[in-house]
């Protein structure tokens, strides 16, 4: 199990958090093949199906094999009762399109990383008071990068990573950046729909090595 500062760092070192989940367990797989070979090594796999318990332990399986220093979080969890089966699928992370309570007294039990989703300034009070440190602002979209200059200085103990609606552009990605943002969580932008249903799996490798060479530049610019 990978320690809660190790995972953190991981994701703010990547600069972007790929989140996605496909009902198919082999398609699950060869998907995350595919980012890890563009250099991704940390992916959220939201808990949006039925079978997203059973496709994280198949990927942790694989995981095991191929890729040990690839980090598995299980995001989309609203309970508490989804949080323990997450960790005894395998996850090493959870993140929360909110802030609940249950995530958070279990994320305590087990010593785990964390991420609620925050939109307003009362659930960022909330989050800074349990101890949080990377927070996801969600939806991105609705929020945009002028939120994370307003509220930043409020909250010099939280890390922001937008999700929702943040796209691979340079434009886009050097407005949330420039805003102060740790991270960027990116689910269909990248793993676009028609891409996954096509198998287009060298072009996603391709396109997220772009993605993580503009990241780069913007920081270091």
């Amino acid at each position: 199990m990978h320690k809660k500062e190790e995972i953190l760092g991981a994701i703010i070192k990547q600069g972007v958090l790929p989140l996605y989940f496909h009902q198919d367990a082999d398609t699950s797989v060869d998907i995350m093949r595919c980012l890890y070979a563009a250099g991704i090594r940390v992916i959220e796999y939201t808990n949006r199906g039925k079978t997203a318990l059973e496709n994280l332990k198949k990927l942790r399986q694989a995981c095991k094999k191929e890729h040990k220093d690839m980090i598995l979080g299980l995001g989309t969890v609203t309970d508490g009762g989804t949080a323990e089966k997450a960790l005894d699928a395998g996850a090493d992370f959870l993140v929360s399109p909110g802030f609940v309570k249950e995530v958070l007294a279990v994320s305590r039990k087990h010593q785990i990383l964390w991420i609620p989703g925050c939109m307003t300034p009362t659930e960022l009070i909330r989050a800074d008071q349990a101890g949080i440190r990377l927070v996801k602002l969600f939806p991105g979209n609705i929020l945009g990068p002028q939120f994370v200059r307003s509220v930043r200085d409020l909250f010099p103990n939280l890390l922001f990573m937008p999700t929702g609606g943040v796209e691979p552009k340079q434009e886009n990605l050097a407005a949330w950046f420039g805003a102060g943002v740790s991270a960027v969580g990116m689910g269909s932008k990248l793993l676009t729909k028609s891409g996954i249903e096509k198998k287009e799996f060298a072009a996603l490798t391709t396109l997220t090595i772009a993605l993580l060479n503009q990241i780069n530049a913007i920081r270091n610019s």
